[in-house]
């Protein structure tokens, strides 16, 4: 006769305690999954943000009235590092450049410890927190190299003798209290400030290299968009009706 009663095997040495230890591994097992899962996520967003940053996008925040009412303090901008380089720079842009000539006084840093210190200075390397602005300023291009620029006080600017209506000021700014008739030089731009009577810009400069003119070398990018807060986020114009009607200069560079 068949023996129709289940037969049971006996357990080999060791076999139960095998199960359960993998039944004790499991948790640990998941966790040290999704903690290098994790980690690879981290590392892949901060190298995709490390080539973003240096290849074509950069987060800027304003800190000063400079530019008022196009961007306000404390606005974050995303500057375009693709202008200049395969686009041209144009009049009316709004560029982030470098100090060029001691425009700006000494940055005091906040007192974040040393560890809060490599912390902020790692994160704004990749691109995760925007650039101190603290060495770089923003503007509005006004000159292009070898534009004839003429300011008067009381009056209009022109650029290669055509006078521009310049929409983007701040309500109640003139076009200059400063007297200036300089043209750009070869490499260079003249920047000016949205907000003229709260800006020091290439007007105030005309004594230091260059003569105010800012090098094109020192050009980070044009900043196309206000991202930060959430209620002023807009596309950055470059009011090419503005200058719509000035020529082309006589000498370029």
């Amino acid at each position: 006769m068949v023996d129709q009663q289940p037969r049971h095997e006996t357990p080999a040495p060791g076999d139960g305690d095998h199960r359960r230890g993998r039944r004790r591994s499991g948790p640990a097992h998941s966790a040290l999954a999704a903690l290098r899962e994790g980690v690879i996520v981290v590392v892949a967003a901060l190298v995709l943000s490390l080539l973003v940053k240096t290849f074509l996008v950069q987060a800027f925040y304003i800190p000063s009235e400079s530019m008022e009412d196009t961007l306000v303090e404390g606005d974050r901008v995303l500057v375009s590092q693709l202008t200049p380089g395969p686009f041209d720079l144009q009049r009316g842009d709004v560029v982030v450049f470098s100090d060029p000539d001691g425009w700006l006084p000494p940055v005091v840093e906040p007192e974040r410890g040393p560890v809060g210190d490599a912390v902020v200075g790692v994160l704004t390397f990749v691109g995760v927190l925007p650039q101190n602005s603290g060495q770089h300023l923003i503007k509005r291009v006004v000159g292009l190299p070898g534009d004839h620029v003429v300011g008067e006080v009381g009056g209009s600017t022109t650029v290669n003798g055509v006078a521009i209506d310049e929409t983007y000021l701040k309500p109640g700014s003139v076009p200059t209290e400063v007297a200036f008739d300089v043209t750009v030089p070869p490499g260079s731009i003249w920047v000016e400030g949205d907000n003229r009577q709260r800006s020091g810009d290439s007007r105030y400069h005309q004594g230091g290299a260059g003569g105010g003119a800012v090098p094109v070398d020192d050009v980070v990018g044009r900043a196309v968009v206000t991202v930060w807060p959430l209620d002023r986020i807009t596309w950055l114009s470059r009011y090419g009706d503005v200058f719509a009607d000035v020529p082309a200069a006589s000498t370029g560079g």
